[in-house]
């Protein structure tokens, strides 16, 4: 059985009544010791393996009652789902506060070359974008975010390209190195695992120094549930655990990281 357009859209409907119900119930409950309630977070595919499964034990050992849903994707598309009310929270990246979204930033991280092991590239010592341009390049799609920050680098050193192929993954980003169709660029946290598992070599891109700002947001409502900020400042303890611990080579916490979520 399909659903007509117009039984989709109220079921799609019926979903969010039904999400806020919970929540209604959830916030008009009697306060005690316990956080209860269902959040749905927002995570960045490229942030998965260092960020992922440690939120989910710090949720787990600190708020039981919580239920964690966890939902990928990039940045547009997160922000996308946090406008409509699909996520309660989400990371994003490279984005300042609007009138609907309050951003709080948590982490600066270097952009990295990404290559078959056989290239021999190292985790301290970076290489240029100009050796970078001089290898053929499987890349994200244009529009991507990702995309953006390589094409401004590319637009500071005027090289031209050799674009073997354009995806819109970072897993296939991986897979296309791995095949033989050349180098790509991928943010230190979605790199480091395959590096440190000998399936990828990798770099820090240096001249210019390229960096993605990672930040946490959240809607600009009148309450936020208490299991919201529950989350949101668990978020904030593993990303600060993670990058202080090394676990997240080339990230530094902001300046202004999010102490006050």
């Amino acid at each position: 059985m399909v659903p007509t357009v117009q039984g989709a859209i109220l079921v799609e409907r019926a979903r969010r009544a039904l999400h806020e119900l919970e929540r209604a119930r959830a916030e008009i409950a009697p306060e005690s010791g316990d956080v209860t309630g269902v959040v749905r977070f927002g995570i960045l595919e490229s942030v998965v393996d260092v960020l992922a499964a440690p939120l989910v034990e710090a949720v787990a050992v600190r708020h039981p009652g919580i239920e964690l849903r966890l939902l990928t994707a990039y940045s547009g598309h997160l922000q996308q789902w946090l406008d409509v009310g699909d996520v309660d929270l989400s990371l994003l990246y490279n984005l300042a506060p609007t009138p609907a979204l309050a951003v709080f930033p948590l982490v600066e991280e270097r952009l990295w070359a990404a290559a078959p092991p056989d290239a021999g590239l190292s985790p301290d010592q970076p290489i240029r974008w100009a050796d970078l341009w001089r290898r053929p390049l499987a890349l994200p799609v244009p529009g991507h975010g990702l995309r953006a920050l390589i094409d401004r680098a590319r637009a500071e050193t005027a090289a031209e390209l050799e674009i073997t192929v354009e995806v819109n993954s970072m897993r296939l980003q991986k897979l296309m190195v791995l095949s033989g169709h050349g180098w790509t660029v991928l943010p230190a946290a979605g790199v480091a695992g395959d590096v440190a598992d000998g399936l990828l070599s990798a770099a820090p891109l240096a001249e210019p120094a390229t960096s993605r700002s990672l930040v946490l947001g959240l809607p600009r409502t009148a309450q936020v549930p208490r299991s919201v900020n529950a989350v949101a400042a668990e978020v904030v303890r593993v990303v600060r655990r993670q990058v202080r611990s090394g676990r997240w080579p080339t990230a530094h916490l902001s300046a202004n990281d999010a102490g006050a979520v």
